[in-house]
């Protein structure tokens, strides 16, 4: 797995919850999953399109884009969902124009303040690819010029029927990852599937990652593979906790456990060797990501008598980040799909999930109730990391997809503790 992709696995230490659920019986149940009834009408839900464009920047600076992988596409796509930026032809954030075409060529890493929809094909940087041939990271493009083009950043076909696909897109109210019909909503002219002739296929060990369970019981970890396959890994004993990163920044994601009786963490290497990190003390929950965007992951406490995370970088020194407070459980992801990973808690008393974006600030997500035990990685191989919870009461992962679905996956009993990696390195 490549190390741009691998920021943030495992997670687990999250599920040392089982250490303080009696903290949680009084806790009110709450319906944290979707509803899958219709949504109500919002002004995304009518804007559709384009709204105008800016002049576009040379195309001869811009024949030969810089290489770029597909999951680092869709990272930056995602980047500028709820930043709550204005359409405008002649604005820039982060040096490219906050329109249709502006926002394209960020997430394709183009030059700023990026082209218009007139000049990706003719210009070079693109080329017309058909149906079948769309990945995550390409485009549907209505290349009209002005109000009448658009684009929009695929990020998956939503079933196999391939009617309709999960997409980034900027239109006049604002950045927005939907669903989409394919090509496109009837009505806002022709769309046919383009690629940035520069984008290349991520690594093996890209793809989506997978769950996994430690049994104190057995101090075993069973790690569910792509192919719904069980890999047993002894690691640990009872009393232990689980984790689980990329320790040593190449292959599939490893196994760790954190010893409270001992403050240590001791990590299991692709090779089968053990690194002894000291790192906590009794009462400390772990958790692991790329705290410092890289190299290998990091690991790191939460600390629940404090509210305070507690990471370790590569060079060993600490990074105090305070969020969270008593009862609530760690959780750790790449939510805004910066470089380095974020800290976030799962609050049973609310069943939310509070991320923390770079910049500092709370993202809330309904995902889950009391009882449920919090899980994360990027379980639809694309974009910002997701979110999770393992209900123990009957032995199922409940996953959150990017465009807010659920995915159910049975694994686990009850007096398991979740965990996830990339187990498989996608293959």
């Amino acid at each position: 797995m490549s190390n741009t992709h691998a920021l943030t696995r495992g997670l687990a230490g999250a599920a040392a919850a089982g250490l303080v659920i009696g903290l949680l019986v009084t806790a009110p149940a709450h319906a944290g999953e979707p509803s899958t009834g219709p949504a109500a009408t919002s002004v995304a839900d009518i804007d559709k399109g384009g709204a105008g464009q800016g002049r576009s920047v040379a195309t001869s600076l811009l024949a030969a884009g810089p290489q770029i992988t597909r999951s680092e596409v869709i990272r930056r796509a995602a980047s500028w969902v709820g930043l709550g930026l204005d359409y405008s032809w002649n604005n820039t954030y982060q040096g490219y124009r906050t329109d249709c075409s502006g926002f394209a060529s960020m997430a394709w890493r183009l030059g700023t303040p990026g082209l218009d929809t007139t000049s990706f094909v003719p210009g070079g940087v693109a080329s017309w690819i058909g149906k079948s041939d769309l990945k995550p990271g390409d485009a549907l493009l209505n290349d009209a010029a002005g109000a009448g083009g658009h684009i929009a950043i695929f990020a998956g076909w939503t079933d196999s029927s391939k009617t309709s696909y999960d997409a980034y897109e900027f239109t006049g109210s604002g950045v927005h990852h939907r669903k989409i019909p394919y090509p496109y909503f009837s009505g806002y002219g022709t769309f046919k599937p383009v690629r940035n002739n520069s984008i290349v296929d991520d690594a093996a060990g890209a793809g989506p990652d997978n769950v996994g369970i430690y049994r104190a019981s057995t101090g075993e970890f069973h790690q569910r593979y792509d192919n719904g396959t069980l890999v047993k890994v002894p690691w640990g004993e009872t009393g232990d906790l689980p984790v689980a990163a990329n320790w040593d920044g190449g292959g599939p994601d490893n196994v760790g456990i954190f010893r409270p009786s001992t403050g240590e963490f001791h990590l299991r290497y692709d090779n089968g060797s053990i690194a002894k990190v000291s790192w906590g003390t009794s009462g400390d929950l772990p958790v692991s990501a790329n705290w410092d965007g890289a190299g290998p992951d990091n690991l790191g406490i939460f600390r629940p008598s404090t509210g305070e995370f507690h990471l370790r970088m590569d060079n060993g020194s600490l990074t105090t980040i305070a969020w969270g407070e008593s009862g609530d459980l760690p959780v750790a992801g790449n939510w805004d799909g910066g470089a380095a990973g974020n800290v976030g808690i799962f609050r049973p008393s609310t069943g939310e999930f509070h991320l923390r974006m770079d910049n500092g600030s709370l993202t809330k997500i309904s995902w889950g109730t009391s009882g449920d035990l919090p899980v994360s990685a990027n379980w639809d191989g694309a974009g910002p990391d997701n979110i999770g919870i393992f209900r123990p009461s009957t032995g199922e992962f409940h996953l959150r997809m990017d465009n807010g679905t659920l995915t159910k996956v049975s694994w686990g009993d009850t007096g398991d503790l979740p965990v996830s990696g990339n187990w498989d390195a996608g293959n």
